[in-house]
């Protein structure tokens, strides 16, 4: 009976190591995004799922050229002007293999919105964001840290 007892523990133990290892290969959960040219952090996201789709708001601006709490001022209709904190950035990302495709990303210093690929790297403890115009070949990516 006591060896039975020890399989069932060390079964939920490895199915619970596993459980945590598919989170942390997810893009759910909250990033500090850095700059791809400075390299400096630049906020704070929060990615959720709704509807079994990708989506992320920023909670916290660290660094803005118009110092804190910045607006986005090149944005079109419902976000132009609006505080950037709380504004919804990415939506509509589903998962595709490995990588989560098919939604967007708003960059609020100029207001464009372009495609976007995410792909997990470094265990999970990584995110890399590619922000892309027609092909994924071309675009700029930016590399994201998570936050315990």
């Amino acid at each position: 009976m006591k060896p039975l007892i020890r399989l069932a523990v060390a079964t939920g133990l490895l199915l619970g190591a596993g459980a945590a290892f598919a989170a942390s290969n997810s893009p759910v959960g909250t990033w500090k995004t850095i700059d791809d040219k400075t390299h400096q952090p630049k906020s704070i996201v929060q990615i959720t799922e709704v509807n079994g789709e990708l989506q992320g708001k920023v909670l916290q601006v660290l660094q803005s050229d118009e110092g804190p709490h910045p607006t986005c001022k090149e944005c079109d209709g419902e976000r132009k002007d609006k505080p950037v904190e709380g504004m919804v950035i990415m939506w509509g990302v589903k998962p595709d293999g490995d990588e989560w495709d098919g939604g967007k990303i708003l960059d609020p210093k100029n207001g464009k919105t372009y495609k976007v690929k995410l792909k997990t790297i470094e265990n999970g403890t990584k995110l890399d964001v590619h922000g892309y115009i027609g092909f994924s070949l071309l675009g700029r990516s930016q590399v994201w840290v998570r936050q315990e």
